[in-house]
């Protein structure tokens, strides 16, 4: 079953390259991460296969958007031409990717098997995560533990993302009475069923950043889920009552916390002068705290992204 999906994720991602229809890049990208987040579930990795979900189904409605905006400012998509290739460059542009996947194709079959892997760090890991970081999750434990170095520069690259699309934006507002809203406040069943599974995503949202440390999920994944709940609140109520510039400002007191949490609670060693009898209690209320404030800055990065091209761009 592996193997297949990985063959139609190789083949999704040629389809993506030789493609010339801006639409259909759009699909078959999501096509292409639909393949990967399901090649994650296979290979024990539910965490990242949710954020793959919740980023490619972000990212899918975010492109729409900005296409329907580019050609709205341009003139009708359908005047846009597809580059032709002749047969020549076609070939030369097929041959290498074929080339390269079946070279990718033949080092895992004849060579990666043989080869001796060294799991000495995995088993570190997975033997000592409780008691050094805590919790049940060991991907928690590893990304606000043992690499929360990684973590804080990851929190950082989307905070500089966000204030830079503000920042080389159309416009320098920041917050607008009224704009063009969504075509789907009209159309009654879908609101309906907006209306039902909104407050199920905060709910499910609010559970994946609390439950992070024992279970698959974390800040990440509940940072989308609660950014999508805004992005189903534009389709049926219009978001134009909010200033893009007072959640920026919050996302980066949220990283300043984030910053001071992890320098108290790792770099110093702050467990090390608390009983044994309540170290446990104070590691899960570490994490607990790291994810929410992840979520929460998540939550306001893509919520500044969506809001910027959507409710002030989109006019």
């Amino acid at each position: 079953m592996l193997e297949v999906l990985l063959i139609l994720w190789l083949v999704s991602s040629l389809f993506i390259v030789f493609e010339r229809k801006v639409y259909r890049i759009i699909i078959y990208f999501g096509i292409f991460s639909l393949l990967t987040s399901v090649c994650y579930l296979l290979l024990g990795s539910p965490d990242v296969a949710m954020a793959e979900a919740g980023i490619s189904a972000f990212a899918t409605i975010f492109f729409i958007i900005c296409i329907e905006k580019y050609y709205s400012r341009k003139g009708d998509i359908s005047t846009e031409k597809p580059m032709n290739l002749s047969r020549g460059k076609w070939i030369g542009k097929l041959a290498v990717p074929v080339i390269f996947c079946g070279g990718l194709m033949a080092l895992f079959i004849y060579f990666i098997p043989d080869a001796e892997v060294n799991t000495y760090l995995k088993d570190q890991y997975l033997a000592n995560f409780m008691e050094d970081v805590g919790g049940q999750n060991a991907v928690t434990a590893i990304y606000l533990g043992y690499r929360v170095y990684d973590t804080l520069f990851e929190a950082l690259i989307l905070v500089i993302s966000v204030v830079a699309v503000a920042h080389m934006s159309w416009t320098d507002t920041t917050s607008v009475k009224e704009g063009r809203q969504s075509e789907v406040k009209d159309l009654k069943m879908a609101v309906f069923i907006m209306r039902i599974i909104c407050p199920i995503i905060l709910l499910f949202g609010a559970y994946l950043i609390l439950n992070g440390h024992i279970s698959a999920g974390g800040g990440f994944q509940g940072g989308l889920a609660i950014a999508s709940f805004f992005i189903c609140r534009y389709y049926i109520h219009g978001i134009y009552d909010i200033s893009i510039k007072k959640v920026m400002k919050f996302e980066e007191l949220i990283f300043i916390n984030i910053i001071i949490i992890a320098i108290i609670a790792v770099f110093l060693g702050t467990a090390a002068y608390i009983p044994m009898e309540y170290n446990t209690i104070f590691q899960d209320v570490y994490l607990i705290i790291m994810n929410a404030l992840i979520g929460l800055k998540v939550a306001c990065g893509f919520f500044v992204l969506f809001y910027r091209y959507v409710a002030i761009e989109r006019l």
